[in-house]
């Protein structure tokens, strides 16, 4: 997610500092991004030399220090609690005081991850959907202490670079998880309990509901883990079934089997 959020930075024209914890995953990132503005060349989108000052915006590096003179931070590490407030409490230690401290979590809390710092009314959600540079909302999340101006200055960002910035409180799942995550829920549920094969609940959804793609390739591109993660977090903020993740995501995920990134999930790649 990282890679992809530096590539709508610098494609919107903003010098943009990646950071990694190593020097190879910050060669990967970048090595992604060319891969995909070199796409958007030959699709016609963008010119070679677009392509080129594009790249020639991001740095990289791989330490937090090197954020010091950023306006904006958008961190898109794991989702662990306590990763992020490790993270925000040494980018509130490095970064200006003015500069807006922005987390990509899908299913934490911002209150929780802004506590870490001293400066918490800088400190908002910017919920990026995968795939960055192609989905274009953007949650722009206002913590209990989020100041008027850090959450303007994240919604004109977002604007600016191409996307379609919504507002919501910080309450658990945000607005699209918060309704996605107990819907694929039940539909994976209702593959064992109606004796339904992935293919045929994907053709059911996307004719009979008119969704833009089924609920196991939608899964399958989101990632198994991932889903699986981000249900655990509202369930146990929620305490509602529906939230829970069903069982065959549970072993589908102890067994490797997480979607496209790994090959297969619901379906082979």
């Amino acid at each position: 997610m990282g890679a992809g959020i530096a590539q709508v930075s610098v494609t919107a024209g903003h010098d943009t500092v990646g950071r990694e914890v190593t020097g190879e995953l910050a060669e990967r990132g970048r090595a992604t991004i060319d891969r995909y503005l070199t796409r958007g060349v030959e699709n016609g989108r963008i010119t070679e030399d677009e392509h080129a000052a594009a790249l020639g915006r991001l740095s990289l590096t791989t330490e937090l220090a090197d954020l010091a003179d950023c306006d904006l931070v958008i961190e898109a590490v794991l989702e662990e609690l306590d990763l992020k407030r490790e993270v925000f409490a040494e980018l509130d230690r490095v970064c200006r005081p003015d500069a807006v401290l922005a987390t990509n979590t899908s299913a934490l809390s911002v209150a929780e991850i802004a506590g870490a710092t001293k400066r918490p009314e800088r400190v908002v959600g910017m919920h990026f959907f995968n795939p960055a540079p192609v989905l274009p909302l953007v949650e722009i999340v206002r913590a209990p202490e989020s100041s008027d101006d850090a959450v303007q200055t994240a919604y004109d960002w977002a604007e600016g670079a191409g996307k379609q910035p919504v507002r919501c409180n910080d309450t658990p799942g945000f607005i699209v998880n918060r309704i996605l995550i107990p819907l694929l829920n039940d539909c994976v549920r209702v593959l064992d309990e109606a004796d339904v094969r992935p293919e045929d609940m994907d053709r059911a959804m996307t004719n009979g509901a008119g969704w833009p793609m089924g609920p196991c390739a939608l899964v399958d591109l989101i990632g198994v883990d991932v889903h699986v993660h981000a249900s655990e977090a509202l369930h146990a903020k929620l305490r509602e079934d529906r939230m829970a993740p069903p069982d065959r995501l549970v072993r589908m995920q102890a067994d490797g089997l997480l979607g496209r990134k790994s090959g297969r999930g619901f379906y082979e790649y």
